[in-house]
């Protein structure tokens, strides 16, 4: 039976209210709509007590109301017999609230977090079950003051005695907020769009647009794209697949303006500059409908993670919303698994922040069948949206074994695996995206011009790295 949610927002929220409203639609759910239906100035008591209404009545199974900060509706809605409201900021907010709390209604900020970490939260929250029975005793003697019991005649003296589970679960807390503290001692920016795209790789091929359809029939949903020249032959369905990307260590902010002037005017997914100037891609390419991309520990990965999250968390501030890290390489050599997923998590950590996609390049011609397979395992564990196989600047590229084995690790669970680096002919990519690729890049560049329908190889070694 479909599960039904409702929804409702003050004015401030409206706008995300029905982003939330239309992805809960697309999961399958039942929404009931409880206002407000504009932007039109509005009191957020009335909505909270709608939601929490519907809640306490049980004719919806959850709620879900925002507001400018989220703490208003949440004081509001737990004023209403039988509601138990979280404000939920973060993942670990809405599984806390429901794991622990078993919170039925969640309370979101408008001017906290972004579309794409709602979304999250949203997710998280409705799927997330209270079981445990010391949490679900808990939440019966909060129960109980809704039956106007006097405090004092709640056993709150029985069994309150913490468990060895419930320590190492605050001393993991702790030991998260200190690292995170110390990683990040200015301020996110504000929530970016989501966006799933691939900014480098090595798919070279003929100029024509039917080349990139053969991609997108195999499933394939973003292409990276360096060379701007005759953007004009390019279809404006195939444009919106193509991540326009500027790399290289000599590029002016004449040639940063270039790509962002091409990319506004033919509607391409995205800009992939170096974070030194993705405030100045954010600025060029503003209310363009354009993404922007930018890279963490870039070529290397030898960075300590603090000052990658530092980087990502800077980057995101300047208006990136999707970032692709280097994994510390030879962390994971040495075996110093600890290493290795701190760094990844921390950045994670600042993109969910910063609702941007994180995608984790981990360098798989320098890595043992073995190694490739612990850090796919690490980058699932941090929660990372892609895993992609290298920079193109170590050396190697991609193999079809590569992604069979990275698909396999990662399987169903919605981390993507993107193919990057040597990759020099549509039969290449081919292989990549039937061994389980969903994305495919290119380090020569797909040069998008009307000719011939059958792709060829062009020049250079399959070897050859390079955004």
């Amino acid at each position: 039976m479909k599960k039904t949610i409702a929804v409702g927002a003050d004015h401030g929220g409206f706008p995300l209210k029905e982003k939330i409203k239309s992805y809960l639609k697309e999961l399958g759910y039942n929404v009931i709509d409880c206002g407000t239906n504009s932007t039109d100035a509005a009191d957020y008591p009335k909505f909270a007590f709608k939601v929490a209404k519907e809640v306490s009545q049980k004719t919806a199974d959850f709620g879900v109301i925002v507001d400018g900060a989220g703490i208003g509706s949440s004081m509001t809605a737990n004023k209403v017999a039988g509601i138990r409201a979280a404000l939920c900021y973060d993942l670990s907010s809405a599984n806390n609230a429901r794991e622990h709390n078993n919170a039925n209604v969640a309370t979101l900020g408008a001017g906290l977090i972004g579309e794409n970490l709602a979304k999250q939260i949203v997710q998280k929250f409705i799927t997330t079950e209270c079981t445990a029975e010391r949490h679900l005793r808990r939440v019966e003697m909060i129960n109980q003051l809704d039956n106007k019991n006097k405090i004092e005649n709640i056993s709150m003296e029985e069994n309150l005695e913490l468990s060895n589970e419930d320590l190492m679960k605050i001393a993991q807390t702790v030991s998260n907020l200190m690292d995170k503290n110390n990683s990040n001692p200015t301020q996110t920016g504000s929530g970016h769009s989501d966006s799933e795209m691939v900014c480098m790789c090595g798919v070279s091929s003929e100029k024509k647009p039917e080349t990139l359809r053969h991609f997108m029939e195999y499933g394939v949903e973003r292409l990276g794209y360096h060379d701007g020249s005759k953007c004009d032959c390019v279809p404006e369905d195939i444009a919106r697949c193509i991540d326009h990307t500027i790399l290289k260590p000599d590029t002016t902010e004449d040639d940063i303006k270039k790509v962002c002037h091409e990319a506004r005017e033919y509607k391409f997914a995205s800009v992939c500059a170096s974070p030194s100037y993705v405030s100045l891609v954010a600025k060029e390419l503003h209310n363009s409908g354009v993404d922007v991309c930018t890279v963490v520990g870039f070529p290397s990965g030898a960075h300590i993670p603090e000052i990658k999250a530092m980087e990502a968390r800077r980057a995101i501030r300047d208006g990136a919303n999707e970032i692709d890290m280097v994994i510390n390489v030879g962390a994971l050599k040495s075996k110093n698994y600890d290493l290795v997923y701190r760094d990844i998590r921390m950045v994670v950590e600042a993109c969910e922040d910063g609702s941007a996609l994180s995608k984790v390049i981990i360098e798989t011609s320098l890595l043992t069948d073995e190694e490739k397979i612990k850090v796919c395992e690490l980058a699932k564990k941090a929660r990372a949206n892609f895993v992609k196989t290298s920079t193109g600047f170590a050396g190697g590229g991609a193999t079809a074994h590569d992604i069979e084995l990275m698909r396999k690790v990662v399987g169903n669970t919605g981390i993507g695996v993107k193919a990057s680096g040597g990759i020099r002919s549509f039969q290449d990519a081919e292989k990549m995206v039937k061994a389980g690729a969903n994305r495919i890049g290119a380090s020569a560049g797909i040069k998008i011009v009307q000719g011939a329908k059958n792709p060829t190889i062009t020049g250079g070694s399959s070897n050859s790295s390079g955004y």
